[in-house]
């Protein structure tokens, strides 16, 4: 082993349950060190200030009666709520991976980060399914698309995905935040779960709705050739944008399984196993970070609503700016007046 090899299997978000023991396994986690501080910073300093706008002009597209607006909205307050978590982590990676903030911190930060990845993940299939509706079933579905069930569906999301994570809060922890725990078949098995549910089902409705967006568009007559590529590029950009920030970690989820299944549980081929996927499985983790950015550039101000927003506050901005700046000058002239022998 490296001379930056420390005995602390996976303490970075989302790596509860990775299947090392840090007792009996150690694993290079400075390696990704720098890397780690980089994404998450960088997340950090973009992804709040582009969701609080995306949560606001949605907030003003909800009020108008968007029923999409709602999940958007919704979505941006998730995001806001995990980015607010990232400082935290930040700091445990470069306090050598030591949790300083008590079990409780721990606990609720590693909880918004499991919630966050998958009310996601089931926001854009809602996402998705609304645009499927509203595109293939125009005619169909005019009139029946409401708020109240978007609001409905959105509550649902948030509960469900909250339950299914809450086990979070039953586990100690003591100085590092959430240490794996040594890999059984209770876990593997949560691992085939999360892959089949949580990633599998869910790219499977994303694939769905948005080919047969694109193959109804295609062969649309009523849409502009701009509309059409407009409603194109989105539909694409939903599939990859799920595809690069979630399949990557998914994916480490179940070559762990697998692994698990194949040596049948032998912990001195697991660990060497984990040693060696270790650095590829944390980094493969924070792409699932950047969907924080990606989310509102993709989802709102690819709008044409929005970019009409954005104009908007722009404009304002200047005009605002611009009369501070003459009162500004105004009050410099009039100080110097005043100083001025008569």
């Amino acid at each position: 082993m490296t001379g930056n090899a420390t005995p602390v299997a996976s303490p970075l978000p989302g790596a509860l349950l990775t299947g090392v023991s840090p007792q009996n396994c150690t694993v290079p986690v400075n390696e990704s060190r720098v890397f780690l501080v980089t994404v998450y910073s960088t997340v950090c300093v973009l992804g709040l200030p582009a969701n609080c706008l995306t949560a606001w002009l949605t907030l003003l597209q909800a009020r108008q009666g968007h029923v999409l607006a709602v999940y958007l909205f919704c979505l941006a307050l998730c995001e806001l709520l995990y980015i607010s978590t990232l400082p935290l982590w930040v700091v445990y990676i470069q306090n050598g991976h030591r949790w300083l903030l008590g079990p409780r911190a721990c606990k609720v930060t590693a909880y918004i980060f499991f919630c966050n990845l998958y009310v996601s993940i089931l926001f854009l299939c809602c996402i998705s399914c609304d645009r499927f509706l509203a595109v293939v079933y125009a005619l169909e579905t005019r009139g029946r698309r409401h708020q109240k069930t978007a609001i409905l569906v959105s509550v649902s999301v948030f509960v469900l995905v909250g339950l299914v994570h809450y086990p979070v809060f039953q586990m100690e922890e003591e100085g590092t935040c959430f240490e794996p725990l040594p890999m059984d078949r209770k876990i593997a098995g949560y691992y085939y779960t999360r892959f089949a549910v949580g990633f599998a089902i869910p790219l499977s409705v994303i694939a769905f709705t948005n080919e047969r967006i694109f193959r109804n568009i295609k062969m649309s007559t009523g849409l502009s050739a701009a509309q059409k590529a407009k409603v194109k590029h989105l539909a694409v950009a939903v599939v990859a944008i799920f595809l690069l920030c979630f399949t990557p970690y998914h994916l480490v989820l179940l070559v762990k399984a697998i692994a698990f299944s194949y040596y049948r549980g032998d912990a001195g081929l697991m660990c060497t196993f984990e040693i060696k996927l270790y650095t590829v499985s944390v980094v493969f983790l924070s792409l699932a970070t950047v969907n924080s950015v990606a989310d509102p550039i993709i989802y709102v101000l690819a709008t044409e609503v929005s970019r009409q927003e954005v104009s908007r506050i722009h404009k304002g901005w200047k005009k605002w700016s611009m009369k501070t700046d003459v009162a500004k000058l105004t009050y410099s002239k009039d100080s110097q007046e005043a100083r001025s022998p008569t």
